[in-house]
């Protein structure tokens, strides 16, 4: 057995007898004294102050017995006692027993029912359960009589150091500054210990650095670990492993141990400036380098990480200030030399420059004055390119007059290589822009001719694109916008503004305004335009209009006098001149339409229509209505002619070979008047006109003929409602040109004396002489015309 296990035991053994001896005596008399005290209890209770009279009092304990003691993790091959429970009572003989209950009776402790003794059958866990509550009672073992009442106790469960401590939160992961000072606390670890914390040093723990020593240092009583050197740097060593031991019994020999490990790691400060990986860069940009492109990157190297690494750089020196600027990669942190002016190598053909990186970050602590920055030289050789033609405007705005002739020279560009070789040009026109090929370019000196007829009426502008390419470089091309106005000639007529047509009432005045006509002319001249108006000279003196010049490119239409009819006519035409003030000057000829309409006194017009034509033939307006009412009596009978054939065609029959029971029969007839109202009369249903004879079915032709029924002649009030229906049904059973049976029978008379009245003019008895129209008058001057035609026609009737 290694020496340390030797040790343990020896200390648990002794632990363990100096414990027994010390509580000894008051376990063994304990139980004694509690049932002296239970005892002397009872029999007072029983024992009275007279004969006949009982006190039931109990006497006052002296003290009272709570608990016992045993202690964990002992095993043998015998039970261990935990004590011993005696009464006064108890003298030796048979009849007293003990009994004992609560937590762990009679598993885990056992009581002899003859002596008391209590003995521990288990080997007991402190972790796992500190004291158990038990309550012993003595009775008499003949007739179960409790001799004393039951008391209770408490057996707790000594510790001894059987658990080793436990960092339950490792491993652990912390950061502490680089560089920083001695003692700068970098986190704290915390071990827990089963055992009792209060009873002995089983629990006491002590912290101690295993590995990590001398870089750091640990609180042996609160396990905080603090630095231990100064001027630890993360750029030399960045993460440390540290291991920490806790050790129970105040770390004196025998006690138990538990380790972890804590992982540091040192954080970056910005305490390395920037510096470039070399003091001198040299660079080839060619001339045709765009600008904003990237020419070349430049490096500063920082030791320190993210933030603390981060450089800008700057142009603090140089020829080409103008030309260069250098910019922060933000991915790589180099430096991009980028281009802000096009280069030229005829012009200049290197640059030289002094680049500067410097922290954006600084930590006074560490700067110590020193800046954070560095510098390097850059020297940049310009290459000679071939570059394209070169125009001399990169816009061109020339002008032609549309009635130009073909082939005429509109004007011309001119480009030039820029390179040393000065290579010849030639000219090209993009026919995506010239889509009609209305122009030509000559290739060798760039002069733009007319191919087709321009109008500016069409288009004013004409955008072109020129290229320029080098002779013996075709891959070199340069472009240049030509912008090409068509000028203006008077090429066309002046014409009306719009299709005018003016209304002339019949009552109007002499120098009444008809109309006011202006002009509109596609050609735009410089001053504006001037229209003048004249009337055809074959109608200079036109009888019944003039025109008046408003002195604003418009003239007014006026009438001469007041005479105009429209039975004489409707419609006049007048031709007018409208002139332009070109050179020369163009004109056309439009016309006027002036129609003749009816107006109020008011001069609103109120109807326009062509009845200056109609009633020169000798036809008066009643003629004219009475032929228009024969029209529609025709059309109207000619229509019903057509519904009754289409009726008639119909089948009203239902096939043999289908089944007809059940079906309705349906006949589009509109069925009863206002008579049909009256409830239960009858005679509603009969037709006057046909009561007293035979009416036969004017849809079908029937095969066989029918004899006819007596007539009815039942009063309106009197009718046999029962006798008339059996009747028709009767007729209909035996009528072969009626429906099938079971089917519904509607009669489609429809009545007489509607107070409605008849809404058709075909049966009335009246005719146009005997209707007076003079109510029409009384309706405003809308209806006047309605009413003086009407009025005409009486007066025709008259004469």
């Amino acid at each position: 057995m290694p020496k340390r296990w030797e040790e343990m035991l020896t200390d648990i053994w002794t632990s363990f007898l100096f414990i027994w001896i010390t509580l000894f005596p008051y376990i063994s008399m304990a139980p004694i004294n509690q049932s002296k005290s239970l005892q002397t209890g009872s029999i007072m209770g029983l024992r009275g102050t007279g004969e006949g009279q009982k006190i039931l009092s109990r006497a006052k304990r002296g003290w009272v017995w709570n608990q016992m003691f045993v202690l964990e993790e002992f095993s043998g091959p015998d039970s261990i006692l935990v004590g011993r429970l005696h009464t006064d009572l108890d003298s030796g003989s048979r009849n007293i027993k003990y009994i004992l209950s609560g937590e762990g009776a009679g598993t885990i402790f056992v009581i002899n029912e003859l002596t008391g003794d209590i003995h521990a059958m288990k080997r007991l866990d402190r972790e796992e359960k500190a004291e158990y509550t038990l309550t012993a009672q003595v009775i008499n073992r003949d007739t179960d009589e409790a001799l004393e009442p039951p008391s209770e106790f408490i057996i707790k469960v000594q510790d001894i150091n059987d658990n080793a401590p436990e960092f339950n939160n490792g491993p652990y992961h912390a950061t502490v500054p680089e560089m920083s000072l001695v003692g700068t606390s970098v986190t704290k670890v915390t071990a827990t210990d089963a055992d009792d914390p209060v009873y002995g040093n089983s629990a006491r723990l002590v912290y101690s650095i295993v590995e990590g020593q001398p870089y750091f240092s640990i609180d042996a009583n609160t396990g905080v670990i603090r630095t231990a050197l100064s001027d630890m740097d993360r750029e030399a060593r960045e993460q440390y492993h540290v291991v920490i031991q806790a050790k129970d019994m105040g770390g004196h020999m025998g006690g138990l141990s538990g380790t972890t490990t804590v992982t540091i790691t040192l954080s970056d400060v910005n305490d390395n400036p920037p510096k470039f990986s070399q003091s001198l860069y040299h660079f080839s940009i060619p001339e045709n380098l765009a600008v904003g492109n990237a020419g070349g990157r430049v490096k500063a190297n920082d030791r320190d990480i993210g933030e603390n690494a981060k450089s800008s750089y700057s142009i603090i020196e140089g020829d080409g200030i103008d030309v260069f600027e250098i910019t922060a990669d933000p991915q790589t942190q180099d430096g991009i030399l980028r281009l802000k002016k096009p280069l030229d190598f005829e012009d200049k053909k290197s640059y030289t420059l002094k680049v500067e990186a410097a922290n954006i970050r600084i930590d006074p602590q560490f700067s110590n004055g020193v800046p954070f920055k560095d510098t390097a030289t850059v020297k940049i050789a310009v290459e000679d390119s071939d570059e394209p033609p070169v125009f001399s405007k990169p816009t061109y705005f020339l002008s032609i007059h549309e009635n130009a002739t073909i082939n005429s020279v509109i004007g011309n560009v001119s480009a030039t290589d820029p390179d040393a070789t000065k290579s010849h040009v030639r000219y090209l026109i993009d026919r995506h822009t010239d889509l009609e090929r209305q122009f030509n370019i000559n290739v060798d000196d760039g002069k733009i001719t007319l191919a087709k007829p321009l109008d500016r009426e069409t288009d004013t502008w004409h955008n072109i694109t020129v290229t320029a390419t080098e002779i013996r470089n075709n891959s070199q091309i340069s472009q240049a916008i030509v912008a090409i106005k068509v000028l203006d000639v008077n090429d066309n007529a002046p014409e009306f503004a719009s299709e005018y047509e003016a209304f002339l009432c019949e009552n109007g005045k002499p120098g009444q305004v008809i109309q006011t006509v202006s002009a509109i002319d596609k050609d735009d001249p410089k001053d504006g335009h001037f229209f003048t108006y004249s009337l055809v000279p074959e109608m200079s003196n036109n009888p019944n209009f003039t025109i008046k010049n408003n002195e604003d490119n418009s003239v007014s239409v006026l009438a001469k006098h007041n005479a105009f009819r429209r039975q004489k006519q409707e419609m006049y035409f007048l031709p007018i001149i409208v002139s332009d003030n070109g050179n020369p000057p163009m004109s056309s000829t439009n016309t006027l339409t002036i129609r003749v309409c009816g107006c109020s006194s008011d001069g609103i017009v109120q109807s326009c229509n062509v009845e200056a034509y109609v009633l020169p033939i000798g036809l008066s307006m009643g003629a004219l209505i009475a032929i228009l009412a024969c029209i529609i009596l025709l059309l109207v009978i000619v229509v019903l002619f057509v519904t009754l054939r289409r009726h008639k065609n119909e089948p009203l029959i239902i096939k043999d070979d289908e089944d007809v029971r059940e079906n309705i029969i349906r006949y589009d007839d509109e069925g009863g008047g206002e008579e049909d109202t009256e409830a239960f009369d009858i005679a509603t249903l009969q037709n006057p006109d046909g009561i007293n004879g035979f009416l036969p079915r004017k849809d079908i032709k029937p095969d066989l003929q029918f004899m006819p029924r007596q007539g009815q002649h039942s009063a309106p009030n009197g009718v046999d409602v029962d006798e008339f229906i059996n009747v028709r049904l009767h007729e209909a059973d035996n009528d072969p040109t009626a429906p099938p049976y079971d089917s519904i029978q509607i009669y489609g008379y429809e009545g007489r004396g509607s107070v409605a009245g008849s809404l058709s003019s075909l049966e009335t008895a009246s005719s146009d002489s005997d209707q007076n129209f003079d109510y029409l008058r009384e309706w405003g001057p809308r209806f006047k015309r309605l009413g003086e035609l009407y009025s005409v026609g009486e007066s025709d009737r008259e004469t």
